[in-house]
């Protein structure tokens, strides 16, 4: 089998982190067409874990870079930055595609510069940078992609957003519905289940049922976006 794929050594520079153990960043390249069983590695494990570290990451930067925010005003951004969407432009600003290791038949096919594949390799490198140098390494490497878009745009309304994506498919509305209310009168917590026709149901939780609402909606569009 014949593979595909640029000098990790090459992607070490432009990241600016050095691996301590060069094996992560080569797995973390890997794509599943090297497969010959369930067993070998590919970047898929290191992309589950990548993903709740950016989470972390992102959600930190934005309670520091949005202070006086309320968490319904915080969601939508973060959404919208560990959306595939942006994981793939990140992508992208870092050549990543040529560094992608599959075989030849489907870097032929241009497997390496689908959104879903470059969204999913980039969380699998800060993953990968998690697991050799720790929180702080995936930060410094997090901020330096990632800070430049805190601010670029205000996210839309994750409600409206939501609605115009099942609507474009022809799905029913979004059904959000109270499921629990905890809390005093003063302070209360709505937890939201939503739940549109193509995915699982998501709760969320909120200081009121807009935030609530609008906290599921964002999340929603996150897990249809990685998909698209």
């Amino acid at each position: 089998m014949s593979v595909s794929g640029g000098d990790p050594a090459e992607l070490e520079e432009i990241l600016g982190y050095r691996f301590n153990d060069s094996g992560l960043l080569t797995r973390a390249l890997t794509h599943s067409s090297l497969k010959n069983s369930g067993n070998d590695a590919s970047y898929e494990r290191l992309e589950f874990l990548g993903d709740r570290v950016l989470g972390l990451i992102i959600a930190e930067l934005l309670i520091d870079e949005f202070p006086d925010s309320a968490e319904g005003k915080l969601a939508p951004r973060l959404a919208s930055l560990v959306s595939g969407r942006t994981l793939a432009n990140v992508a992208r600003n870092l050549g990543l595609a040529k560094f992608i290791l599959m075989t030849d038949g489907e870097a032929a096919a241009g497997t390496n510069e689908r959104d879903s594949v470059l969204a999913d390799c980039c969380e699998a490198i800060i993953g990968s940078v998690y697991r050799d140098g720790g929180l702080d390494a995936a930060t410094t490497l997090v901020r330096r992609y990632w800070i430049p878009l805190l601010v670029e745009v205000e996210p839309r309304v994750s409600k409206t957003e939501l609605q115009e994506w099942v609507q474009g498919r022809g799905l029913p509305l979004p059904r959000y519905t109270v499921v629990d209310r905890q809390g005093p009168a003063h302070a209360p917590e709505f937890t939201i289940e939503l739940k549109i026709a193509t995915e699982d149901p998501i709760l969320a939780t909120g200081t009121s049922k807009q935030a609530a609402e609008q906290a599921a909606a964002a999340e929603m569009l996150a897990v249809v976006r990685k998909k698209s």
